[in-house]
């Protein structure tokens, strides 16, 4: 497996977030829905890396810089075609030494609190993160749950 900054022009990345925002679309109402798109995903205090085994994409994950010292994950996701094989465990790793090198002192996340995100919130729980209180502006809302580690 091999992480690749991405800077979101190849078909294959764009077939994945389109995916993405599809899957957020079914499972959260619009007002709950923090996927960002393609466009949103280029601002330049987001840097976005995709999973692949040789041709394969296998998945993708992004990390914005809120301040010198916090960052947030974004856009985790593995490609349905590759789910259990590694590749969220692996990227979540490196986003989490990449946190480490920035020097930020804490890395955040939003994510669905409905059953079909239970699997993304296990694997952050088993990376150390717990739940807190919504972060950079974010609101309290029934269907999100926001989840912190120190790094």
């Amino acid at each position: 497996m091999e992480i690749r900054l991405d800077d979101l022009s190849g078909k294959k990345i764009q077939k994945l977030i389109r995916e993405h925002l599809n899957n957020m679309l079914e499972h959260s109402p619009p007002e709950s829905k923090h996927a960002l798109d393609i466009e949103a995903l280029k601002n330049p205090d987001i840097t976005f890396w995709s999973v692949w085994e040789e041709d394969e994409l296998l998945g993708c994950g992004a990390l914005k810089e809120l301040d010198a010292q916090h960052g947030e994950i974004k856009s985790m996701r593995t490609s349905t075609a590759h789910l259990r094989k590694g590749a969220a465990r692996k990227l979540l790793t490196f986003i989490i030494e990449e946190s480490r090198h920035r020097g930020y002192k804490r890395i955040s996340l939003e994510t669905g609190s409905m059953q079909a995100f239970e699997p993304a919130r296990r694997l952050y729980l088993s990376f150390g993160f717990t739940f807190c209180a919504p972060f950079n502006g974010y609101k309290e809302d029934r269907n999100s749950l926001f989840m912190t580690k120190e790094v």
